[in-house]
């Protein structure tokens, strides 16, 4: 039953658009005008008529986000009104504040976000539009978004995003692509240009600004799917690398689901890991490998594949794996035979936890054989052969068979 007299909100957040107070609808500007406090940034705080809002104005500090409890308490029991651009609830704080006070706790106040605006001047449908930001975030992010003919709006960080933006794009084999910069959505002074990726001469213009992005991929450039298993030539490895066609079962028996997280001990090359983060933008992993040199290669691996959001911790399983937060899913693709390894990786997860482990020497399948006989799962044989030049014909090459084992914990008592 809803409250006979529901508390007042600890703050009234509301979306503003670069067109500034003569954009807003008559709710949002009441909301200014009876406000006791306004927070925002400085460029937002500026766009209100001082007649209009008498508030007192609190431009945000920095860190921002440690900050936000203290700020309401501060003004715990005055109308708080919170300044957001575009829709809060879309990139912005209106999503830290839920976290912080709840979404009872708020009224919200939207208005269109930069993603409406642009896909409106483009003609292009939000649905089918890819959205990736890069405010606070690595460029490198947005390498994982790139297929040929997609259409990606990219959330620009400043200025200088537009350039960064455009190298990118060559270095990863999109150089052809098309990308127009809209900047100042809304507002009297929008406007637009636009150019080729590897072409690109424009210099800084204003820091508030939305790049789209038609994607072209350049003749020769390797083609990158949607799915694991992506071409063993995309790996920077020094032969520790799981292979393709392994690879893709061995991602398909961990099952990766949004906003799950995976332990990829014995992390090689980062494949698994890399892969993992690929399926889903929010999909998390942490990649364990004692070699300093394999560690450091995992890291270029995942920034030049569009995941370099990807933890890498630098020494032995597994030791290396205390503190780390738990997982939803282990795979481990190397040290099997490592003094509590398997029992470290079994402890750490939860039921209805996955593991898989992937090996070729027998006495690793030798202790492979002994866990499934105890926790169940499956036992498999892995074999790929690949065809060969053999004189003047052709002939099959068999890689190193694998033997996997896959379980999903349930909590049954050991056999």
């Amino acid at each position: 039953m809803t409250p006979a007299n529901p508390a007042p909100p600890a703050a009234t957040v509301v979306g503003i658009g670069a067109d500034g107070w003569p954009g807003l609808p008559e709710a949002s500007r009441a909301a200014l005008r009876e406000a006791d406090a306004v927070v925002g940034g400085p460029r937002q705080l500026a766009l209100l008529p001082a007649a209009e809002c008498p508030a007192e104005r609190v431009p945000w500090p920095s860190p921002l986000r440690p900050a936000v409890p203290g700020l309401l308490d501060r003004f715990r029991g005055r109308r708080l009104a919170v300044l957001a651009s575009g829709d809060p609830m879309f990139y912005g704080i209106g999503r830290t504040l839920t976290e912080t006070v709840g979404a009872a706790a708020l009224r919200v106040l939207p208005h269109p976000s930069s993603v409406a605006y642009a896909c409106a001047r483009l003609g292009w449908p939000v649905e089918e539009t890819a959205v990736v930001t890069l405010v606070g975030r690595p460029a490198d992010r947005l390498a994982a978004a790139l297929h040929d003919g997609r259409r990606i709006l990219v959330l620009s960080a400043g200025a200088d995003t537009p350039a960064e933006v455009a190298a990118l794009l060559a270095d990863r084999g999109f150089g052809p692509s098309r990308l127009t910069v809209l900047e100042q959505l809304g507002a009297e002074a929008e406007s637009a240009y636009e150019g080729v990726a590897e072409q690109w001469t424009h210099g800084p213009g204003d820091p508030l600004n939305v790049i789209a992005v038609d994607c072209v991929r350049a003749a020769g450039a390797l083609r990158l799917g949607a799915v694991p298993g992506l071409p063993d030539a995309a790996y920077e490895n020094d032969g520790q690398l799981t292979k393709r066609h392994v690879r893709a079962v061995t991602l398909a028996a961990l099952a990766p689901a949004p906003g799950e997280l995976l332990w990829d001990v014995g992390g090689g090359s980062g494949s698994i890991g890399v892969e993992w983060m690929r399926s889903h933008p929010s999909c998390r992993a942490y990649a364990v490998e004692r070699d300093p040199r394999r560690a450091d290669r995992i890291a270029r691996n995942a920034a030049r594949l569009g995941v370099p959001g990807l933890h890498v911790v630098t020494g032995p399983a597994p030791e290396s794996l205390d503190g780390l937060p738990a997982p939803d899913a282990v795979f481990i693709g190397g040290g099997l035979t490592a003094p509590g390894l398997l029992d470290t990786c079994w402890a750490a997860l939860a039921e209805g936890g996955r593991l898989v482990a992937n090996t070729v020497t027998l006495e690793s399948e030798a202790l492979l054989t002994t866990w499934y006989r105890r926790h169940g799962g499956d036992l498999t044989k892995l074999s790929v052969a690949h065809a060969v030049p053999v004189g003047g014909f052709t002939g099959w090459r068999q890689a190193m068979p694998v033997t996997q084992w896959s379980v999903t914990k349930t909590g049954v008592e050991e056999r």
